[in-house]
């Protein structure tokens, strides 16, 4: 028994020193990246004087490039391609519109003020956030005096060029910053994600959206999508729910990047016995953020008021025989190719279960709407009566 206390107690140890080597580790990534990104933005600066000053033009920058590699060829990264990217990166997150535009949505309930602490304003909250956003926009948003707005160390550089590249509006711009940020994107999950919409999928309309889930979940518009991609399921037009199913299984990892990476998943038609009976959820997920059971039911037609029915008797089931006391509410969402909106919104108006209605596009569909105003997003957090 000593001996078991004793193993037991050095474990614990142990367990404390990988817990400052992670924290150190993590602190030594952010700082390389804000020093990678600051020197990004000064070589922007520069060169960027020079063009407007006419004193460089394209066949100068070349050259830069070329001696830069020929004088020291241990450092990497400064191809001229690379280098007009610095500039683009200095030149449109230096602009009065971009400082103006972070000024307007990050103010001093959602900044704070040490950068290594920011992982993302309660534009994109979550239960389990237990740190006040406080800052003055000034600590973040330092364009008056030429510095880098603190905003921009919350990503990489490689995220920051594919954003600006990709997207037009500065109010997309800075939600993607956050997004990104937010759910720890790669190059390539941050290319999908605007490629899919992500930016107009979350700016939805509570319609689809139960009274039960709004008032159990108030931050709920911002943390699910109403639409979500499955291009990478390849499904003909005509298709069962059971292809539906085993393709999204099989491609766990991309559905978990379309619903959003705080969701876990549990099973497939998760067994439900109640009575002498059994009913099978078709997918069941855990979401971190909400500590909730979340169940998705599949559809391969139009949505219909009495899928609902069903997904709320899952949903009971759920919260009287599997939740654990620590856990909130089970949350159900149907998924479905298509539905009428004002269907949705009369069944939607009286149900007080957790529920929501999503759709699923087979493909993606062009980008037309990105000028949308992120103070309808910022809205669906602030709007708290």
């Amino acid at each position: 028994m000593e001996n078991n206390k004793i193993a037991t107690s050095m474990e614990q140890q142990f367990g404390e020193v990988i817990d400052i080597i992670l924290q150190h580790k993590s602190r030594a990534s952010r700082v390389v990246n804000e020093e990678l990104l600051l020197t990004a933005w000064l070589v922007g600066g520069y060169v960027s004087a020079k063009l407007k000053s006419e004193e460089w033009g394209s066949k100068i920058v070349s050259q830069l490039s070329e001696y830069i590699r020929s004088q020291r060829p241990d450092i990497k990264g400064y191809s001229r391609r690379n280098i007009y990217n610095m500039v683009m990166f200095y030149d449109e997150y230096s602009s009065e519109t971009f400082i103006g535009t972070v000024e307007k949505y990050l103010n001093a309930e959602f900044v704070q003020a040490v950068p290594a602490q920011i992982e993302m304003p309660p534009i994109f909250p979550s239960q389990e956030t237990t740190a006040i956003v406080q800052s003055m926009p000034a600590q973040i948003v330092q364009s008056k005096t030429g510095q880098m707005p603190k905003i921009l160390e919350l990503i990489t550089l490689t995220n920051h060029i594919e954003i600006l590249c990709r997207c037009k509006s500065n109010e997309e711009r800075l939600f993607y910053i956050l997004y990104a940020n937010k759910e720890h994107l790669a190059s390539r999950e941050l290319q999908r994600c605007i490629s899919n919409q992500t930016y107009t999928a979350l700016l939805s309309s509570r319609d689809n959206m139960s009274k039960g889930l709004l008032e159990a979940y108030p931050n709920a518009p911002v943390m699910f999508k109403d639409t979500l991609f499955v291009d990478f399921l390849n499904l003909p037009k005509k298709h069962s729910e059971s292809r539906l199913r085993n393709g999204l299984v099989e491609h766990m990892k991309q559905f978990i990047l379309e619903l959003g990476k705080d969701f876990i998943y549990m099973d497939q038609e998760y067994r439900l016995n109640i009575g002498a009976s059994t009913f099978k959820a078709d997918l069941l997920f855990f979401h971190r953020g909400l500590q909730a059971l979340v169940a998705v039911e599949l559809k391969k037609t139009k949505f219909h008021p009495r899928d609902l029915g069903q997904l709320e008797f899952y949903l009971e089931a759920l919260d009287r025989d599997v939740k654990r006391s620590n856990e909130n509410p089970s949350i159900g969402i149907i998924l479905c190719p298509d539905a009428d909106r004002v269907v949705v919104e009369y069944a939607m108006s009286r149900s007080m279960s957790p529920t929501m209605i999503a759709e699923y596009k087979r493909i993606l569909i062009p980008q037309e709407r990105m000028q949308q105003q992120l103070n309808e997003f910022c809205n669906l957090f602030l709007d708290k009566d």
